[in-house]
């Protein structure tokens, strides 16, 4: 009985090495929790919680220059399930859309044979999930359907296009970085290609703009950032600047800010500029000083308002906007520099990471952050390593150092969107936004409740992968399974490397099991002379003479020691061409270039014979695996035998166990085998002739055998294979010679494929495959048939020239290639993308993505509806879930792999229904999820809490401490925009226009910054801005008779009619803004909005009703919106429903999420409102609860979950009476089918056993 069984069934892969310059941009980190890297053609899917590659996609011909994760911003069903799509795009035009758990291609695209230079989703939600936008170049934009690969519009531009930007809040507008500029185009939809050129904006560099300082304040001296920020006061442009001003357009990234609206940043090497789109303006630079180190890349956060920023050096740092508003310790020595404070947006650097050693062929080329949690990088660098940082939250005593003029960072006191209670679990380093609270904002008063921590921020290395150093390679996989082998056999590869060291991967796992420094130089050949030893060779570079340093190394893989097998020898000789072990492993050939061969006894370690100088130059050489050992063995148990027999009498013999006999006699036999049989071995060998030369070797007896004379068809012989009764003869002229010794028979095929580098045989009795190396790729042949079975072909069928090769099973084929990797492929030499289910990983990874629709559904109510019968659990078996048990399996796989935290935290009974929802979602990576449940579980606390305090105040008493409403809800974060509370935004929006203000440089932005006071409400503000126009300004007496305007408008009735009338006419004759300004100046701002959304301005409605209206107007307003979201031609109803979670409309967000069959969502709504009180049950809600219910149960059950279908159809009240029926009726035959099958399992057992 074998005690464990070895899994030896080795999966395709491919070992990766350095990453090409073109690689570069390749790589993104998916909502779904896996990174993919481009490497060289391949692309690799990286697991970053376990650091394990986890799929290799092959098919692209060229290097991979941009890879996309599809978004996960939809509503996850059995139609539209969980799944792991990949968009990969190379230098040759082709863009490869991926199904990433099965390794195959959904489509393929080609449009220009020339480099993609951009790509990405779209991310708008309700329009379809598959539209891909691509920059093919120089200057064409093409939208594709990425699931079927059709081409919907294309449309090209003046300037070669360097990269885009979707708004992440608006899908209509995109920003095109081309070579000379920016071009915005505001017009962006699926539907048809953009009609205008766009507005293009030309950018100064940084450096080159000498007019625009500003004079210098009575303030002392600005310093280096400061100077840098007074030359950017002015950097866009819309005429063209002239040429000194600027060289070359060295911007090397722009990306519109996720955390707040109308926002971009564009990153310079030495700076960083944070611009407001809707004046044009710098507000924010990050200088480097003089010494720092250049930027390479920088991505915003969405969650706060923070870069990560990537430097040259490979430091990674962490940038977090100042809070405006002066913390309440520092308010009152603060008041002499106010002025100062809100001059400019400042990001200060909280955070930075090691960096790394960087050579010139080691530098960093692209950083990653988790889009989910945002709190953890992951960089690539150009050796192929991949370092994963993880940002963590220390909490601080006290403030550290106030010198260092840094206000301190506050955790936030709530998790998961909800206040924690006094003994709740929770994990600090959750998300970026549960490790930092907002950046506060002047006007808004700080909460600072007891729970806030003062936090410092640090990155943590949590995970390193490293790939394959650079190519050549010398392959050997280790002796063959066979039965005596299988209880401790591991399929180890040896790779010895250009730097003289052996890395021992493991290839069950892909995992390095070792890596030995054992050479000074390039090593050139292995051989193994056990399962956990074998010996190498490396030759150091030739001196004058011609004659090198050769290095013949035994290692000992378990210990890792090392010894010079051949001693003191090896310092200026010929080279070693190369070194064979026999089949017993017991002799070992050194074959030298100018120099006749050794024979070695390689388990003494000693030298048996060193060849005559007259001895022939050897240019192949193989043994025979032919050999004495049985017969030699049977003699020697004959012997031993009959020496027993005569030591033991026959009378004792009967008292003697035989079995001890066999016994002992094993054990001599062993040691005997150990210590003096040398089995008889022979090899053969070519000479320059083609003369093949037979040698048998003995103990230390060499005899020569018999000469075959050349074969006139061939031509110098380069390699010699020999298995069983085939012996293979390749040259250097491509011909290919088998010789069936059997049956005397000898057969030449020229294969036309140049010098037969290498051939060898696979392992297995009987198996007569043979692997053979040309210099342009390698081919399979059968022997038996003298027939070719595959073939690769360097510029045919793959991109890469072959270095090595080996067997690695008797199936299976491992190749290097000159672009760094190992391959192991299936005999037929195909790509190596295989089945992620397949896998054997190492560590087990959390990925609900990897599990079949129905399974990662399941594992999702499993989390989302603890406790089960009362108790939480971990363990799927606890609940009534009928499902095949391999599926099970699979799902109890991922819970066990989620981290004890988590798993503490999922147990938890504090945790709220609304804390699960979003922690779940975070979990999935669920991005449609995690917005609906944070924005609903705000507004859900809100609304309660006003609830709870209008009651109290009908009822007279005070709230009592315990209540949920007793500590307050701290705002929405302003990413969520118009989603905000009012008086929130107002303020946010002021500081907006404060801030503009200080920064504007023109006419043109003073104009704008007045307009925007006037529609705030700014009067007196905006009349000075007005007044500030000079003489000479064309709009000199406008202004003027409009400040005046302003200032005396007074409430009288007529002069409010005539101004509407004047507003109204404006309006009709296409002046929409300055009709709206005037609206606003008579308090009509309710008609202004109105206005706005007949010509279509939506989100500008939205804006004017968040800050000027009151809740019941602006909510009027907000209603229409959220009905024009609605409307087929817009279709972005997921936004409609936040907009109404935002006005409290819970009951209309419950129907909508119904009807648009939204059900798991829909129920656990309708839970939460009832939980929250938000909503009661009565005649109206009834109809709605009861409907949600059922269909909630109706989708458990069918994915097999009966206790939950059993539970939720039972709160459903009447609409699930029916479904209840069913349900146990379903149970009842279920059991008696089941019993049923117990008696005839009995009935066959007794059978069995009378038998």
């Amino acid at each position: 009985m074998i005690p464990y069984t070895v899994n030896i069934k080795l999966a395709a892969r491919t070992l990766t090495g350095t990453v090409h310059l073109q690689n570069k941009t390749a790589v993104d980190w998916g909502w779904q929790g896996l990174i993919a890297q481009g490497c060289h053609s391949s692309i690799l899917i990286i697991d970053p919680k376990t650091a394990q590659t986890i799929q290799v996609l092959e098919r692209h011909k060229a290097n991979v220059v941009k890879v996309k994760w599809s978004r996960e911003n939809y509503h996850h069903n059995l139609s539209s399930p969980y799944s792991l799509r990949l968009a990969s795009a190379d230098a040759a035009g082709k863009i490869i859309v991926w199904d990433v758990v099965s390794g195959t291609a959904h489509c393929e695209i080609q449009e220009h044979a020339k480099p993609i230079q951009d790509m990405d989703w779209l991310w708008a939600q309700d329009a379809s999930r598959d539209l891909l936008l691509a920059v093919h170049p120089p200057n064409y934009i093409v939208l594709w359907n990425g699931d079927t690969g059709t081409k919907l519009w294309k449309k090209s531009y003046a300037e070669n296009i360097l990269s885009f930007s979707f708004d992440p809040f608006d899908p209509s507008n995109l920003a095109l970085l081309t070579s000379e500029g920016i071009v915005f185009i505001t017009d962006f939809s699926h539907s048809k290609p953009p009609g205008s050129a766009g507005k293009k904006v030309y950018i100064a560099s940084p450096h080159a703009s000498p007019a625009h300082t500003k004079p210098a304040p009575a303030a002392p001296a600005p310093t280096g950032a400061k100077k840098a920020l007074n030359k950017v006061k002015v950097l866009i442009t819309n005429e063209k600047p002239s040429a000194e001003a600027v060289t070359l357009n060295d911007c090397l990234q722009l990306s519109y800010l996720p955390s707040k609206r109308n926002h971009m940043l564009l990153l310079y090497p030495r700076e960083i500029l944070i611009l407001d789109l809707e004046l044009s303006q710098t507000v924010g630079v990050v200088a480097i000083e003089r010494s720092g180190v250049p930027f390479i890349q920088a991505v915003p956060c969405a969650q706060r308002d923070a870069l990560y920023c990537l430097h040259e050096n490979g430091c990674i740092t962490l940038r977090v906007c100042r809070s405006t508003s002066p913390s309440p310790d520092e308010a009152g020595q603060s008041s002499t520099d106010a002025g100062e404070s809100a001059q400019e947006l400042v990001y200060d650097l909280r955070s930075q990471c090691d960096a790394i050693r960087v050579t010139k062929t080691v530098r960093p080329y692209r950083m990653v952050i988790c889009p989910v949690n945002e709190n953890r990088a992951a960089l690539v660098v150009s050796d192929g390593r991949v370092m994963l940082w993880e940002l963590k939250a220390h909490p601080v005593k006290s403030s550290i150092n106030p010198s260092s003029g840094l206000s301190p960072l506050y955790t936030p006191v709530a998790f998961c969107g909800t206040p924690l209670t006094p003994n709740q679990k929770h994990i600090p380093d959750l998300s970026l936004n549960t490790m930092i609270g907002h950046s506060l904002i002047s006007g808004v008063e700080p909460a600072r409740p007891s729970g806030q921590q003062e936090v410092l921020l640090k990155f943590l290395l949590t995970g390193l992968l490293s790939g394959l150093p650079l190519p050549p390679f010398a392959l050997r996989m280790c002796p063959p399974l066979t039965t005596k082998n299988i209880n401790h056999y591991q399929p180890l590869l040896a790779v010895g490397t250009s730097n003289g060291s052996v890395l021992v991967y493991n290839l069950t796992s892909g995992l390095l099991h070792k890596e030995l420094s054992v050479h000074s130089c390039e090593v050139r050949g292995i051989e193994w002379i056990s399962l956990t030893s074998f010996l190498s060779f490396a030759t150091s570079a030739p001196n004058n003479l011609g004659l090198v340093r050769n290095e013949l190394q035994h290692v000992d893989l378990p210990t890792g020691r090392c010894f010079a097998f051949r001693g003191e020898r090896g310092n200026d000789e010929p080279a070693i061409e190369m070194i064979k072990v026999s089949h017993l492993k017991q002799y070992l050939v050194v074959v030298f270039r100018d120099k006749p061969l050794e024979l070695w006894d390689v388990r003494t370690g000693t030298l048996l014979r060193e060849m005559a100088k007259n001895f022939p130059t050897v240019t192949a050489l193989e043994w025979s695996p032919s050999h004495n050992l049985k017969s030699l063995k049977k003699k020697q148990l004959a012997a031993r035998e009959a020496m027993a027999r005569q030591t033991v009498s026959d009378a004792e013999q009967s008292s003697v166990e035989s079995s001890v006999i066999s016994m002992l006699q094993d054990a001599e036999s062993k040691s005997e085998l150990s210590q003096s049989i040398s089995a008889r071995e022979h090899f053969v060998f070519t000479d320059t002739d083609g003369q093949v030369y037979h040698i048998t070797v003995e103990g230390n007896t060499v005899k020569d055998g018999a000469r075959i004379p050349p074969d006139g068809s061939m031509g110098s012989i380069a390699c010699i294979a020999w298995k069983g009764d085939t012996l293979v003869l390749g040259d250097v002229d491509g011909n290919l010679n088998f010789w069936d010794l059997k049956a005397r028979l000898s057969r030449a095929v020229p294969t036309h494929r140049g010098w037969v580098k290498k051939i060898r045989f696979a392992p297995g009795k009987g198996n007569q495959k043979l692997l053979v190396m040309y210099t342009d790729g390698a081919e399979v042949w059968d022997t038996k048939e003298v027939q070719m079975v595959s073939s690769l072909r360097f510029g045919r069928n793959v991109s890469y020239r072959i270095l090595d090769i080996d067997w690695c099973t008797s199936d299976k084929v491992v190749l290097a290639s000159d672009d760094g990797c190992i391959r192991v492929l299936e005999m037929a030499m195909k790509s190596a993308s295989y089945r992620m289910d397949e896998q054997d990983l190492t560590d087990p990874v959390w990925c609900p993505y990897l599990l079949l629709p129905r399974a990662a559904l399941t594992l999702k109510a499993f989390l989302l509806l603890q406790p089960w019968s009362g108790t939480f659990t971990m363990d799927i078996t606890h609940v009534d879930y009928n499902e095949k048990d391999e599926i099970k399996g699979l799902i109890q796989e991922q819970l066990n792999s989620l981290s004890n935290d988590m798993k503490s935290i999922l147990q938890d009974p504090e945790l709220n229904l609304l804390q699960r929802c979003i922690l779940v979602s975070r979990l999935f990576g669920d991005e449609s999820d995690l917005q609906f449940w944070t924005v609903a579980a705000h507004y859900l606390q809100a609304f309660a809490q006003a609830r709870q305090l209008s009651v109290a105040d009908a009822e007279g008493q005070p709230p009592t401490e315990d209540s949920p409403s007793s500590c307050p809800v701290s705002h929405l974060d302003i990413c969520h925009d118009t989603l905000c509370e009012s008086t929130f935004f107002q303020r946010f929006q002021l500081e907006r226009v404060h801030l503009q203000e200080v920064k504007r440089s023109s006419y043109e932005h003073t104009k704008k910054c007045a307009d925007q006071l006037l529609l705030l409400g700014q009067t007196d503000r905006a009349v000075q801005l007005l007044l500030e126009t000079s003489a000479d300004n064309p709009s000199y007496y406008c202004d003027s008779l409009k400040a005046c305007l302003v200032t005396t408008i007074t409430s009288s009735g007529p002069s409010q009619s005539t101004i509407k009338l004047v507003a109204t006419n404006m309006i009709a004759n296409g002046k929409l803004a300055e009709g709206v300004q005037l609206l606003c100046l008579i308090d009509k701002a309710a008609d202004a909005c109105r206005y706005l959304q007949t010509y279509g301005e939506w989100n500008r409605a939205a804006w004017l009703a968040k800050v000027r209206l009151n809740p019941a107007e602006s909510s009027d307003v907000l209603k229409r919106w959220a009905e024009h979201l609605c409307s087929p031609q817009v279709n972005q109803k997921s936004k409609a429903i936040l907009v109404l979670l935002s006005l409290g409309c819970f009951h209309k967000v419950g129907e909508m999420l119904h009807s648009m069959r939204y059900f798991d969502r829909a129920a656990l709504f309708v839970e939460a409102c009832l939980k929250y009180g938000v909503m009661e049950a009565n005649d109206t809600t009834n109809k709605l609860i009861g409907a949600a219910f059922s269909d909630y149960a109706r989708l458990l059950r069918s994915v097999g979950m009966r206790e939950g279908a059993a539970l939720w159809a039972s709160k459903a009240g009447g609409a699930g009476e029916a479904l209840l029926e069913e349900l146990f009726k379903k149970e009842g035959a279920e059991g008696e089918d089941e019993a049923e099958l117990e008696q005839d399992e009995e009935q066959d057992a007794l059978l069995v056993s009378t038998d």
